[in-house]
């Protein structure tokens, strides 16, 4: 994590140093001055908050403009680690594609906020606007794309693309998180086993304890009047992220790349919070509100484990390499055994030594060709 994290700084900033350098060469070419639009979307936060009336205007302006520049390049920083992330994912398409999708992240990051806020209109920008916006961030995507490429990630080197399988998984997961957010994580950690489990990975014995209490207390405020619309932006991006995150479980315990997974759990979590909140629309005009919740409440824990049990085995690792699970089926002991005389089921069986002697703390029988004296032979 901490290497995805500073391989990404290091894209951000080489990004935003070309940013930079490209939009002051177009301001000395065509001579045009210098964007307003950072400033601008700090003072209308500023605004929205608060806390711009009582700064004199001398003063705001400079401030207004330095929080403006230093906000570009935290977006340009942040979008440099997402996209060192997502590579790390096994997200790692063509050059030029990738430069693209990095170039309309970072534009995404700094034009959409400003729309948000009134501050611009991109409906009613130029066409030379347009290229004084684009050709920077494509040139930002490009020198991202560059510094990432140098890097193999061997991380991720090792995983095997998503199937489909653990695909459809991911959006039944996510449709589960858009219904009841505490299931995209809660579903992984409770039906997690053995070492490799993410529950004692993360957080030990804790994390189911907290997981289930985590998703009881959501079933509970559910039903609660003055519980907020999952739809507000919050509320949505919690289950949107709970959706990505459970996926990215899932594709981990999987040995699996968790970039579509990760996709597909995001898409599925939007179809959940939409859906559920129709549902509830249409089912809360024809019966009580807390009947309609409670059939929610069963799909949605129906699919998380439909989505969370396949490939659920506790793993364990043998000296010779070989791969036994905890689990022993009642049909495969014998008569008269119980799971106590078979604790490990053993899925390959570990390589011998082709030599005597070669176990630690093992000595090997070798003749020694002598009589034994004690007996007189």
């Amino acid at each position: 994590m901490t290497r995805t994290l500073t391989r990404g700084l290091f894209a951000g900033a080489a990004g935003t140093t070309v940013l930079d350098a490209l939009g002051y060469l177009d301001m000395a070419v065509r001579g045009r001055p210098a964007s307003t639009l950072p400033a601008q979307t700090v003072e209308a936060i500023g605004e929205r908050l608060g806390v711009s009336a009582s700064v004199p205007k001398d003063v705001r302006e400079s401030r207004h403009a330095a929080m403006g520049a230093l906000g570009g390049i935290g977006a340009g920083l942040a979008v440099g680690v997402a996209a060192s992330a997502a590579r790390r994912w096994g997200f790692r398409p063509p050059r030029a594609l990738g430069a693209v999708a990095t170039a309309a992240a970072a534009m995404a990051a700094t034009d959409v906020p400003a729309a948000a806020l009134g501050v611009t209109d991109a409906r009613t920008w130029t066409a030379a606007d347009w290229v004084s916006d684009a050709v920077p961030h494509l040139g930002y995507g490009l020198a991202v794309d560059a510094v990432l490429r140098r890097d193999p990630t061997p991380e991720a080197a090792d995983r095997e693309p998503a199937s489909a399988s653990l695909v459809l998984r991911s959006a039944a997961l996510g449709v589960a998180a858009g219904s009841r957010s505490s299931l995209g994580l809660a579903a992984s950690v409770l039906l997690s086993q053995g070492s490799a489990g993410l529950g004692r990975a993360v957080t030990g014995r804790a994390a189911g304890t907290l997981a289930t209490a985590g998703v009881a207390a959501e079933l509970v405020a559910d039903k609660l009047p003055q519980t907020p619309s999952r739809l507000q932006p919050p509320v949505l991006a919690t289950r949107l992220a709970s959706g990505a995150s459970g996926a990215v479980a899932l594709a981990r315990r999987a040995g699996a790349r968790p970039a579509a997974p990760a996709v597909a759990g995001l898409f599925g979590a939007g179809v959940g919070s939409f859906g559920g909140f129709a549902w509830r629309q249409w089912a809360g005009r024809r019966v009580p509100d807390w009947q309609a919740a409670l059939v929610e409440d069963g799909v949605a824990v129906l699919l998380a484990l439909a989505a969370s049990l396949p490939g659920r085995t506790g793993a364990v690792r043998l000296p010779g390499g070989g791969l036994g699970s905890a689990e022993t089926s009642e049909d495969e002991l014998a008569p008269g055994e119980t799971a106590a005389h078979r604790p490990l089921r053993v899925g390959k069986a570990p390589r011998l030594p082709s030599s005597p002697g070669t176990f630690p703390g093992l000595r090997a029988y070798r003749p020694s060709g002598r009589r034994d004296r004690r007996r007189g032979n």
